[in-house]
């Protein structure tokens, strides 16, 4: 063998097949991350316990995705219901349309790198939120596997290394001479390959910190201190006082009724909503079979859901149309015809089921590291257009990308799914559910199937295995296919899924490092 290939091209197809367990299930994009969940489950920690901790190990794992300066949002199976977690933050008090141009000028677009569109991270909020709502071991031993992933090192995987090369090149390009982004050099400013030992000494230090003292630190203590200090010394809008007014929300789940199933999802600031509108206009057609006529329906579905969704939704105090009417029948047939983010899932004996999703948003995120806290360029999703529903404003929760999906029958859960990327995730919750609901594939399959992406317009992105006819079909429909080879475009996806004898399913993406651990 040869030890400088890339572990990811291969000569021949791979094949993954559904994994069955019924003790406990962890999956997530990185095997290190999933055995983590396991381990904390093997441990007397139940789903909650570890998803917390596939979280914050996947901060070590797959920093090119997601950090501690990320936000995250999750479904919680428990006590017979589902519960909503929101622990996306705020902009800072001092961020508003006039600061911004006082500092660059009159931009058309928020700054997508720097200090301007650093939000407050509430991933660490999160973690403690779950954990003392529904957590059972305690807190620092939930975090001990990250810690110990960042302090002795691990394996980096195959498609993350390519990942933080790729983000490494772009940063020596545009981001070598401006002293902001120090912080992101010192910490990631080497090439890797796959299966390279990586330490990363000052993530765990911030993550021990985190750990002893429930996460203080990060909001009130020393940690805020210092994300304060380096904020003011490079002209950014984030305060110590920010941080600490930072508050999870417990939320109400939204859903819709699709082919006898409901279909979860979180209520905005979320784009989860964007999927529900959708699927809200496909229940009223029959798609048995994954055609050309399917697929431009499924297509045409999705591009008027973000029509309604980019135009109403935004921070719930902001929003002047309510949910409820976006998610009405009427509203639903009225007009028919690159990314940073982790997803994983875990599920335990006693039936508890999480879904949760946790991102920096582009990659690195803004490209901001302080004491190894990577923090998310959120922001960048505000609008400045006045008047707009997300336009940016002191203390306002954006337009969020990232969403977590749960699928429950008569009462009972039935499974936890996701799809990582961008603005791709509705549109891969929506493909995944119909290639569940709809033409009947098993969840492997349900992610392997090749997938479409509507980008603007009448312009569509497929994968390379796309059906060849279906492709001239859609273009005889007047679409504008583009056959895209990067794969990683098209999202990452897990899916648990609980039989009705208790067992659990599970599934992972193909495109990337993901895996499944089970007992």
């Amino acid at each position: 063998m040869n030890e400088e290939n890339n572990y990811i091209e291969s000569r021949y197809p791979s094949k993954r097949l559904c994994v069955f367990a019924r003790n406990g299930m962890a999956i997530t994009g990185n095997a290190l991350a999933s055995s983590a969940g396991i381990r904390i489950l093997q441990e007397g920690g139940n789903a909650i316990d570890a998803a917390i901790a596939m979280a914050s190990t996947l901060c070590v794992v797959e920093p090119t995705a997601n950090g501690l300066g990320s936000d995250n949002f999750a479904l919680i199976w428990r006590e017979g219901r589902l519960h909503g977690m929101n622990s996306s933050g705020k902009s800072p008090g001092l961020l508003s349309q006039e600061a911004i141009q006082d500092k660059h000028g009159p931009i058309q677009t928020m700054p997508v790198s720097g200090w301007t569109p650093v939000t407050v991270p509430g991933a660490v909020a999160g973690w403690v939120a779950m954990s003392e709502r529904f957590g059972r071991l305690p807190f620092a031993q939930v975090l001990a596997p990250a810690i110990e992933y960042a302090k002795d090192g691990y394996p980096i995987g195959a498609q993350t290394a390519r990942m933080w090369n790729l983000a490494l090149a772009k940063a020596r390009r545009d981001w070598r001479n401006d002293a902001q982004y120090d912080g992101y050099f010192e910490t990631f400013g080497y090439e890797v390959k796959a299966g390279q030992w990586v330490k990363l000494p000052s993530i765990a230090s911030a993550l021990e910190a985190i750990a002893q003292t429930r996460g203080a630190a990060f909001y009130t203590g020393t940690l805020a201190k210092r994300l304060e200090e380096e904020s003011v010394r490079h002209g950014g809008f984030l305060r110590a006082s920010d941080l600490a007014a930072h508050e999870t929300l417990w939320v109400d789940p939204l859903s819709v009724r699709y082919r006898g199933y409901d279909v979860w999802e979180l209520p905005p600031n979320g784009q989860g909503i964007t999927a529900l509108m959708a699927l809200n206009t496909l229940r009223s057609f029959s798609c048995a079979t994954r055609d050309a006529d399917a697929i431009h329906l499924h297509i045409e579905a999705i591009k008027q859901a973000f029509v309604h969704s980019k135009a109403y939704v935004s921070d719930p105090l902001a929003m002047k149309v309510q949910t409820d009417d976006l998610l009405s029948e009427a509203f639903g047939v009225s007009d028919p015809a690159h990314s940073g983010t982790v997803y994983l899932c875990a599920a335990d004996r006693e039936g508890n089921m999480v879904s949760m999703i946790q991102s920096n948003y582009m990659g690195f995120g803004s490209g901001i590291v302080v004491d190894g806290i990577s923090l998310q360029n959120r922001g960048a999703d505000f609008s400045l257009e006045s008047g707009h529903v997300n336009v940016v404003a002191p203390g306002k929760r954006t337009y969020h990308t990232i969403i977590p999906g749960f699928l429950s029958k008569a009462g009972k859960p039935v499974a936890a799914f996701g799809v990582m990327g961008g603005y791709m995730q509705p549109q891969g919750h929506v493909q995944v559910l119909t290639n569940l609901l709809d033409f009947s594939m098993h969840p492997q399959e349900a992610l392997d199937a090749p997938r479409w992406m509507w980008k603007q317009g009448m312009e569509v992105a497929v994968e390379p295995a796309f059906d060849a006819k279906v492709v001239a079909a859609l273009r005889a429909k007047g679409h504008e296919i583009v056959v895209e080879p990067e794969c990683g475009v098209f999202g990452r996806g897990q899916i648990l899924w609980r039989l009705e004898n208790g067992v659990y399913c599970g599934a992972c993406e193909s495109r990337t490092d993901s895996n499944i651990g089970c007992y």
